[in-house]
């Protein structure tokens, strides 16, 4: 039995997310069921986490048992021909038997986008956070510095968050002025809190509208309240972008994103 890694893009608007819920359609349960056609039995996927209704990938990655020997370009064109347009392999690779995607990550990046153009677009209402409202690269930018680093994120997590500890790594948080009315969000770290990106772009938005003083951020990261920090932006501008391994597990935090 041969252990197969994918990679995926999907468009998340028509989903509760990764993870195989009750209330809808999933991802995860759209790939096995492709996947059980493709193999002519049940298969389960572990993906490298767990992505929330609405939100987007160009690089999930995911794992799977195969109980048919096949060679992996027919992975890739049987799952694509199988899948709903929302949904598509990139990549397939026969990996490691004991490669998990989860536990092996030793990294994830994130891009979050946002429109700040003066009437609302089509094309965009569902890839991008629209708030109409000129904001300040430069300002956000500067307040995004106090982010990178070790620190306790207990003021960016969700109140739910079922991790153990809120002490995470940022390796990188940028604000890109994409276009005159595009602002895109870069983070990554080698592991994440629910919800915690879109609580920091949340927060620095309130910095790139004047509300706030740059080193606000800095106040809330170190008062680790989560009510002084601003409001969860929503799900459909972030993408997970693309996840990092190395060459075996990785040691310390996982994700609970």
């Amino acid at each position: 039995m041969a252990r197969v890694k994918l990679v995926l893009e999907y468009d998340g608007t028509n989903y509760v997310g990764w993870q195989i819920q009750q209330n809808g359609p999933s991802v995860q349960g759209r790939l096995q069921l492709a996947l059980q056609k493709l193999v002519g039995e049940p298969v389960t996927v572990v993906g490298a986490g767990r992505t929330d209704s609405g939100v987007h990938a160009t690089g999930m990655v995911v794992a799977f048992d195969s109980p048919r020997s096949l060679p992996t370009k027919a992975y890739w064109m049987g799952l694509n021909s199988l899948l709903p347009e929302d949904i598509a392999v990139v990549r397939a690779d026969e990996v490691r038997g004991d490669f998990d995607p989860r536990r092996w990550a030793h990294g994830k990046r994130y891009r979050y986008r946002v429109s700040n153009r003066r009437s609302r677009s089509p094309h965009r209402r569902n890839t991008h956070w629209e708030i109409f409202h000129p904001v300040q690269v430069a300002t956000m930018a500067e307040a995004a510095r106090a982010l990178v680093g070790k620190h306790d994120f207990q003021a960016f997590r969700a109140s739910d968050c079922q991790a153990a500890t809120s002490n995470r790594e940022l390796k990188r948080v940028e604000v890109i002025g994409a276009t005159g009315d595009e602002i895109q969000f870069v983070v990554e770290g080698t592991a994440f809190l629910k919800h915690m990106v879109r609580n920091i772009v949340g927060s620095l938005i309130e910095v790139g509208k004047g509300k706030r003083p740059p080193s606000w951020v800095q106040e809330v990261l170190e008062g680790r309240d989560r009510t002084k920090a601003g409001a969860t932006a929503p799900p459909h501008g972030l993408s997970l972008e693309e996840v990092f391994y190395g060459d075996g597990p990785r040691t310390g935090e996982t994700d609970d994103d």
